[in-house]
């Protein structure tokens, strides 16, 4: 049975390449909305360990509490008590995500995600796509590209993995411009590695 859409429910999409400022883009939303007295909740895939398994922590050493989750379930159950619902690297979770987070909207929660649009062969990387949507609003951040100084829309993967998730910052990944960016070699990519997950 569909949810019963309520009024001010919305969703957004903060999307781009590792290193463009997503996590840092979606702390300062979440902290506006805890001045306003909201309640918020803030998620992240149960994969994410890197720095701190309780906060979400930008390249600009930005953090905010976080509950670490293992589903889309965990999502909706979280998140139906709570005026605001951000996940991060909302890319690392299940397909079941896209209808959890139109469900959360349609009960109206204010849902902020943030993702990879693409991977580092320069695919769309699922859910994100299905999630731009169906947003109302969507912020494309961008990087600097390290070979040139351009503005950088893609990771460049530096290192030689074939899977599409391998854990990594500026030890496995690049920013690049469209120029400078090399797509890698065919090799054959699964979706789940050893636990990776790519930090911006």
């Amino acid at each position: 049975m569909r949810e019963r859409v309520h009024r001010g429910g919305v969703i957004e999409v903060i999307c781009g390449p590792m290193f463009s400022g997503k996590t840092e883009e979606l702390i300062r939303r979440v902290r506006r909305a805890q001045i306003a007295r909201q309640t918020v909740v803030v998620l992240k895939p149960y994969l994410d360990t890197r720095f701190d398994e309780n906060h979400l922590v930008s390249h600009s050493a930005q953090k905010a509490p976080s509950v670490r989750v293992r589903t889309s379930e965990d999502v909706l159950e979280l998140g139906r008590n709570a005026d605001v619902v951000g996940i991060d690297e909302v890319q690392f979770l299940d397909s079941g995500i896209v209808e959890v987070i139109e469900t959360l909207a349609n009960l109206g929660k204010r849902v902020i995600v943030a993702g990879l649009d693409m991977d580092f062969r320069g695919q769309p990387f699922e859910p994100v796509p299905q999630l731009l949507a169906r947003a109302e609003y969507i912020t494309k951040t961008l990087a600097i590209c390290v070979v040139c100084g351009q503005p950088a829309s893609r990771s460049q993967r530096v290192t030689r993995e074939g899977e599409r998730i391998v854990v990594g910052s500026t030890d496995h990944y690049e920013a690049r411009c469209r120029a400078c960016y090399q797509a890698p070699e065919e090799t054959v990519v699964s979706d789940v590695a050893s636990g990776g997950l790519h930090q911006q």
